[in-house]
């Protein structure tokens, strides 16, 4: 019987012989260079878009909506983000601050976004009357997704790294790229040379997006008609923040309060939230409002008024209509009947137009 363990030692073979460290640069529009950063962030936004819109529909909401609003939570989200990185990294910046707007707008802070997101998601639902705590439970699988692989731009800028390793899976950081924390290089060269390997903390957030977003497609498909709107948004927030509050613990240089890793400190308040706010929603004697079985996708038909709107309407509807209209036609047939019973022939009959 062949060793299991084979294939597994054999893939950690292939992974230590990758020594190489990328260029952030992917390619030039003329003098314009493209970063992989923005290219990874820009796939994971196209395949976010299309999970959010393929659960909008199936859970019965107007997916025509995500067209234009991924556009502006994603602005904000961006915003955001960036605003929280500059916080976070505020050494890199304090001397030269044009970086903060100038290419190639590397650093994101994930909490960030997820905060300016959800203020820009609660004001369009408000302003297009929708359902708030339904649209955070079909945007939630997207944010996993978009986390996924947006997660890989910074591999490419040799950033988001963790302590050094011995692992299969470690990644090599050019000297000039270890982490700065208060003007201290941490693991410069040549104490820690090039050939030192570090944890790769982008890849186990990647890892966590692709695993959170199949989990939560999973549990809206098997338990989703018995939650209440909202529920899976909690729940990627308890996600998310158990493995970041895990990720800093590896991670260096980031931002501290009072000597502890805001991060960290931000992630327990989300936790204890987020579990009380489930608790809260489920207590007994709550509202029952759950989201329901999703309509089944061959009850719906589509028609186009007047103005060439596409306008949904459901098969009873049709189905009434339909009935109605073999009424009027049994009634008009009879009414012929008893024109021509009566003697009245082709003088019953309407006369053409002149």
């Amino acid at each position: 019987m062949p060793d299991p363990t084979l294939p597994l030692a054999a893939l950690a073979h292939v992974l230590a012989a990758i020594t190489w460290t990328p260029d952030p640069v992917a390619f030039q529009l003329g003098p314009i260079p493209v970063y992989w950063y923005g290219v990874a962030y820009a796939v994971g936004l196209a395949l976010a878009y299309l999970v959010i819109t393929r659960e909008a529909r199936r859970r019965g909401l107007d997916a025509r909506i995500v067209d234009n609003g991924i556009i502006i939570v994603g602005i904000a989200a961006l915003i955001g983000g960036r605003l929280y990185h500059v916080i976070d990294q505020w050494g890199l910046y304090k001397d030269d601050p044009l970086k903060i707007v100038l290419p190639p707008y590397s650093g994101l802070g994930v909490y960030g976004g997820i905060l300016t997101g959800t203020i820009a998601v609660i004001v369009i639902t408000r302003l297009w009357k929708q359902s708030f705590w339904k649209w955070t439970d079909v945007i939630a699988p997207g944010l996993f997704v978009m986390q996924a692989v947006g997660r890989w731009g910074n591999f490419f800028n040799q950033e988001l790294y963790g302590p050094p390793t011995n692992l299969p899976w470690g990644i090599a950081i050019d000297c000039a790229h270890r982490v700065s924390d208060h003007g201290i290089v941490q693991y410069a060269c040549p104490a820690f040379p090039e050939t030192t390997f570090f944890h790769p903390l982008f890849l186990y957030e990647s890892i966590s997006g692709i695993v959170g977003a199949f989990t939560l497609l999973w549990i809206a498909r098997r338990w989703g008609a018995r939650m209440r709107p909202g529920d899976l948004f909690f729940i990627f927030m308890i996600w998310y923040a158990i493995v970041r509050f895990l990720l800093e613990t590896l991670r260096t240089g980031n931002w501290t309060f009072f000597g502890l890793p805001t991060a960290m400190l931000v992630s327990i308040v989300i936790v204890v939230g987020s579990l009380i706010a489930l608790a809260f929603r489920h207590r007994p004697g709550a509202p029952d409002d759950r989201w329901g079985e999703p309509p089944a996708r061959d009850e719906e038909t589509f028609e186009v008024d007047d103005d060439d709107e596409i306008v949904e309407v459901d098969d009873d509807e049709v189905e009434v209509g339909a009935e109605a209209e073999a009424d009027e036609a049994v009634e008009a047939d009879e009414a012929v009947e008893a024109g021509v019973g009566d003697g009245g022939g082709d003088a019953a009959r309407p006369a053409p137009d002149a």
